[in-house]
């Protein structure tokens, strides 16, 4: 399910293709490139939930006002979001590109996907996804971006 997701992040969404998406045509096409009819359905029904935090109450950009409480992590999600994960949700939000309630968001889409333990990789794209898909959330989402994707040559080493 979750190559399904990244697929169509990379193919339609990040690539802004406008679609209007059938999506008998979609999961067709989909099978057509071998995934799952199962893992296509799975992650249609992601998408659905996470286009319903567009309609919802707005989502606010993070601030220098936030504070930082400790977020205490249930059973289930510290086995879903290991150490690595949970901490890099912690760095988000100090470079403020997640903020409390996307931080909710983030949680909430991990803890809908049927992946039993997630790694750093898996979590970056499902924030990614997130913060795309936040109209208020663009500037997070592109700061996150260019961290990610842009490497700056002064890190490099020679």
């Amino acid at each position: 399910m979750f190559d399904v997701l990244i697929y169509l992040f990379e193919t339609y969404i990040h690539n802004e293709i406008e679609i209007f998406i059938d999506h008998d045509k979609l999961a067709s096409d989909l099978m057509d490139i071998g995934f799952q009819k199962k893992d296509i359905y799975n992650a249609l029904i992601w998408l659905k939930r996470l286009v319903n935090y567009q309609s919802e109450s707005t989502v606010p950009v993070p601030s220098v006002s936030d504070k930082f409480p400790v977020r205490i992590y249930t059973k289930e999600e510290s086995q879903r979001l290991n150490f690595d994960c949970r901490g890099f949700l912690l760095f988000l939000e100090q470079l403020q590109i997640l903020n409390l309630d996307t931080r909710e968001i983030v949680i909430d889409s991990v803890m809908a996907l049927d992946i039993a333990e997630f790694d750093l990789e898996e979590l970056k794209w499902v924030v990614l996804m997130v913060l795309f898909n936040i109209p208020s959330c663009i500037d997070a989402y592109s700061k996150l971006e260019d961290m990610l994707f842009n490497v700056n040559e002064e890190f490099i080493l020679h």
